[in-house]
């Protein structure tokens, strides 16, 4: 059976998408494995054919490109296996690639103020400053992403219910996130000061330069990063605290106050997954670093289940 590769690809992405993939880069890897099917002459998709594409010798064999090809092949050719018996998937594992995984730095309540304190003190206007201070003090209560919390509309915010809405993010979903009163209150007063400082008239972002204009995801790093080395957090920290790592802190926090109160935290992964936009809860996991509390809480819970099958 000689099977068109291209109409194979396009249903091939059509049906993955209606489930909800992206496959922006999977598209770009399949185009290039198509075209190399079709200057072989192959007819079905062999292992030797895949592996000639996937071991390109032209490749890097220290970056990831072996391995993402490997990955959208092993997709593509499991749904050609249903068209055409004659397919031969290449095995997973056949290339391995792991990035050396980045330690977070998981931030103290102290921490977080001085970071706070600190890039208030470097703000040339009030404005400036407490649009700073509120900022941080927000990524660190919500575990919000930096670009949902910069791109925050008044309407977002809904003071009776101390919701905020965040919309079509990462994803391309929206979510809502329960917050405290004190946070409401909070943005209030940075409101406040956004509508009494020179900004246009009308502006509804939340956090605005005294020009108005949304603040920059650059600029706003550049300062978290100059006041977390003025100020000596993470000093000694295999890598340097990032504003990120404020979401890392988030996650474990809450993680570790699921233990310490009793909570089936199984069941409760979920809803942290849907508080922090993750899709599923396997992504959470990567924010949930291992500390020495979290190391003994689960040899607890490891010790229990195994009495248990005793």
């Amino acid at each position: 059976m000689t099977v068109n590769f291209d109409e194979a690809l396009a249903h091939y992405l059509a049906l993955r998408r209606r489930l909800g993939h992206k496959l922006a880069d999977a598209e770009r890897v399949l185009d290039r494995f198509v075209v190399f099917l079709d200057d072989a002459g192959a007819e079905a998709v062999t292992l030797d054919t895949a592996l000639g594409f996937i071991l390109d010798p032209d490749l890097d064999p220290a970056s990831t490109n072996q391995s993402r090809r490997l990955q959208a092949v092993r997709g593509f050719t499991r749904y050609l296996a249903g068209i055409d018996p004659a397919t031969e998937i290449p095995p997973a594992g056949l290339v391995s690639y792991r990035a050396p995984r980045r330690q977070p730095y998981l931030f103290t309540d102290d921490e977080v103020t001085t970071v706070m304190a600190g890039m208030a003190a470097s703000a040339r206007t009030p404005q400036r400053a407490v649009t700073l201070q509120t900022l941080i003090g927000l990524l660190a209560v919500t575990g919000m992403r930096v670009g949902e919390a910069i791109r925050l509309d008044d309407t977002d915010i809904d003071r009776d219910t101390a919701v905020i809405t965040i919309r079509a993010t990462k994803f391309g979903k929206s979510r809502q996130v329960l917050n405290s009163a004190d946070t409401i209150d909070a943005l209030d007063i940075s409101r406040a000061i956004r509508d009494d400082a020179a900004t246009p008239p009308g502006c509804r972002r939340v956090f605005v330069s005294g020009a108005g204009t949304p603040v920059a995801y650059s600029h706003l790093c550049g300062t978290f990063r100059r006041t977390v080395d003025t100020t000596g957090i993470g000093a000694g920290h295999p890598t340097p605290p990032r504003i990120h790592d404020l979401r890392h802190t988030f996650a474990v926090r809450a993680l570790v106050g699921w233990h310490r109160s009793g909570a089936d935290v199984a069941a409760m992964l979920p809803r942290l997954s849907t508080y922090l936009g993750h899709r599923e809860p396997r992504y959470t996991y990567r924010y949930l670093t291992a500390t020495p509390e979290l190391l003994g809480h689960a040899a607890d819970l490891l010790e229990a289940d195994q009495e248990a099958r005793r």
